[in-house]
């Protein structure tokens, strides 16, 4: 966990003995797949009581009803929010419901945390921050890659001093033929956008978070559907997507421009004609660089170039990634603990996608209020 100096497995027995029968009643809205790893997630944590869940399609009710023994299942998230009266919400709903459902159950009384990315656009980032302050609830974007053990590695680092000035940062969010053929991903109406908004948010984000969180200014960028958006014969992981609703981008490339003078870069595809998928991104500063995979710092020292990797890092799997940001957010609710991914931290990525969009929509630099 950041700021905390302790391992994974200290914090949570350090969670065990503190858990005297505090509970915290929680529900889902949107209960496709990415709610199933949160609800595995949530069996670790004892303090969580998991009372509901509201979704539009009867056969993923059925499913959290059969697999999870959940009860109290909805089509309409406003009823349950009015007949349940959840302690706290996670939205787990396409990108495009995440902004009403999530203003609608702060005004229900829940704190809230939502998947990323936080909203559509900034503007509907604004208005979940602002209920939130209203209601003085808390909430949170589910940004599980900051809790990630390489990052935190570097972000200690970055907060040592270890890179002084930070100048430049390249991120790489590609795959080379993995367009998902589940769910909404390619309806820009229901996303918001295709590979930028999706998986490149991830490494943005994470990439934002150990730079220090600087203000974005500027944004120039380019986006293109060249592939997704027509039937393929080529063997791939992921065949069958709907290309006849395919409306998001296939391939997006951004150049952002901080207040500090820093610059970055950034390069997301759910398809592109590239050797292959790459995930990662590097940072040079005036003292040191690093790069999160694998996990490595280079600095001058004694006269020498040096690289630097650490002996030991926690496990980052998935699940584990998952039980941080959920612990993360019930410590917030039953503790008062700080909130380490705010929706202020959602909402200044969010400025970011929506400026690279915008410049390739204009075809030129557009600023970043």
């Amino acid at each position: 966990m950041a700021d905390t100096g302790v391992s994974t497995e200290s914090f949570a027995a350090e969670k065990k003995q503190e858990f005297q029968g505090k509970k915290l009643r929680m529900a889902i809205i949107g209960c496709g797949g990415i709610s199933e790893t949160q609800i595995r997630a949530l069996g670790a944590i004892p303090e969580v009581e998991l009372v509901a869940g509201a979704d539009l399609k009867p056969d993923r009710l059925e499913v959290m009803k059969s697999r999870y023994g959940l009860k109290a299942l909805y089509r309409d998230y406003h009823r349950m929010l009015k007949e349940v009266r959840p302690d706290a919400v996670t939205v787990c709903t396409p990108n495009g419901v995440h902004a009403p459902a999530t203003i609608a159950a702060l005004q229900a009384g829940a704190h809230v945390i939502t998947e990323k990315p936080m909203a559509m656009n900034p503007r509907q980032c604004q208005a979940m921050i602002d209920a939130a302050k209203k209601a003085r609830r808390k909430l949170c974007v589910g940004f599980q890659y900051r809790y990630h053990p390489a990052t935190q590695m570097l972000r200690r680092a970055r907060d040592a001093g270890m890179f002084g000035r930070i100048m430049f940062v390249k991120c790489l969010a590609l795959r080379r033929r993995g367009i998902p053929n589940w769910g909404v991903f390619g309806q820009k109406r229901l996303q918001g956008g295709g590979p930028m908004i999706d998986i490149g948010v991830h490494v943005l984000e994470m990439a934002h978070y150990v730079m220090g969180s600087p203000k974005p200014i500027a944004a120039t960028g380019k986006v293109w559907t060249y592939l997704g958006n027509q039937p393929s014969s080529v063997v791939s992981a992921w065949p069958n997507w709907d290309w006849k609703t395919y409306t998001v981008e296939d391939l997006a490339v951004g150049h952002i421009r901080f207040d500090t003078g820093a610059v970055l870069q950034i390069e997301s595809s759910f398809a592109a004609h590239i050797e292959r998928d790459q995930w990662n991104f590097t940072l040079v500063g005036e003292k040191g660089g690093c790069t999160w995979d694998p996990p490595t710092i280079f600095t001058d020292q004694a006269g020498t170039m040096t690289n630097t990797t650490a002996a030991f890092l926690p496990k980052g799997d998935f699940a584990v990634l998952f039980e941080m940001k959920l612990r993360n957010f019930v410590d917030a609710c039953l503790y008062h603990k700080p909130l380490e991914a705010p929706g202020e931290a959602g909402i200044a990525v969010q400025k970011i996608i929506d400026g690279v969009y915008r410049a390739s929509q204009a075809n030129r630099e557009v600023t970043i209020n």
